[in-house]
């Protein structure tokens, strides 16, 4: 079985825990991205692997790239400038695609890809497979369980601090677009007053203020899950380090390089009078994407994946086994109603 991974954006603060999780996972990162400054530092860390260096701009550059892998991850934002020229690349060669983006535009991007140029489905294409977008999506679809169609999602975000990398800061720069939540299960702006609300996450965090801030798990959602409403929540202090401009990027507390940040997400799925609830809680934003990431690789390698083409994390993954296997060296669960 072919084991070479292609992590695009390898040398950046989420790209290198992707490359370790990989290693330890037994698989073969390829290096590549457009510092080659940057990758020559990352590969003295790594002797023996290959690099790659590709401008997204540069065809011929990202075909050779590509050549030969399994699976494409990339983990160079802003994705929206980065998103679909890797994952066409990727199909054209026959290798399976995953980002980490939190950008609803660029999973937009993607979807409407393949829906209007007929990609090849014998892969796989998985934007958003990270902690914002395929966590609550996870989430939401083992909530989901057996209903086959739901009254309202709602994704509550808690993070105790936000040290954001300048990617995500990049990120937000680029991203300019209206926001969408699902109404009357339909795509639509966010409403011009955000609500604000009191959640109660699991411990460590705790009662938090909330308010209404869509990521990229609204549209991995409206792909694959028959839902009148969706709506996500992101905790208002963490929102506030991320508008500070003076607020430092994360720094490492532990040999793996992750920050102390602790988060939790939970997802409460309703139809009718009856709820279903499921949570995550971990540390770092950052660093557990990897294993998210990783996981959904190697799914995909072993034939573990229900569909491929474009698709949402919780359509190609089975939710429930998917979610356990990270528990609990990655994530601590609270457990959902069985069905």
């Amino acid at each position: 079985m072919n084991r070479d991974i292609l992590v695009y954006g390898a040398y950046g603060h989420t790209g290198r825990f992707v490359v370790a999780e990989l290693l330890r996972r037994g698989l073969t990162p390829v290096l590549s991205g457009r510092n080659a400054a940057a990758l020559k530092e990352l590969s003295g860390r790594h002797p023996g692997l290959d690099v790659r260096v590709a401008e997204v701009g540069d065809a011929q550059a990202l075909t050779a790239a590509v050549r030969g892998v399994a699976a494409v991850v990339n983990c160079a934002g802003p994705f929206l400038d980065t998103g679909l020229a890797l994952a066409t690349t990727a199909v054209a060669a026959g290798a399976h695609y995953l980002d980490v983006t939190a950008e609803q535009p660029a999973v937009r991007q993607v979807y409407r890809a393949q829906d209007e140029h007929a990609w090849r489905t014998d892969v796989a294409v998985v934007p958003a497979m990270a902690f914002y977008g395929g966590l609550p999506d996870l989430l939401a679809t083992a909530a989901a369980g057996d209903w086959d169609s739901v009254d309202e999602v709602v994704v509550a975000i808690g993070i105790d601090r936000w040290w954001p990398t300048e990617g995500t800061r990049e990120t937000g720069r680029r991203n300019t677009a209206t926001r969408l939540v699902v109404e009357d299960g339909r795509l639509v702006p966010v409403p011009e007053t955000a609500a604000v609300r009191d959640w109660e996450f699991p411990s460590p965090l705790g009662s938090r203020t909330v308010i209404g801030n869509p990521f990229s798990e609204v549209i991995t959602l409206a792909r694959h899950l028959n839902a009148s409403a969706v709506h996500t929540y992101l905790a208002t202090a963490a929102l506030d380090d991320l508008r500070d401009a003076g607020t430092p990027a994360p720094s490492a507390v532990d040999e793996t390089g992750r920050s102390a940040q602790r988060f939790a997400i939970e997802v409460v799925v309703r139809r009718g009078t009856a709820e279903r609830r499921a949570s995550a809680a971990g540390q770092d934003i950052y660093a557990v994407t990897a294993p998210l990431v990783a996981e959904a690789v190697e799914r995909l390698l072993d034939g573990r994946a229900g569909i491929r083409g474009a698709a949402a994390p919780g359509e190609t993954f089975d939710a429930g086994d998917f979610l356990a296997a990270l528990s609990p060296e990655h994530l601590t669960l609270n457990r959902w109603p069985a069905p």
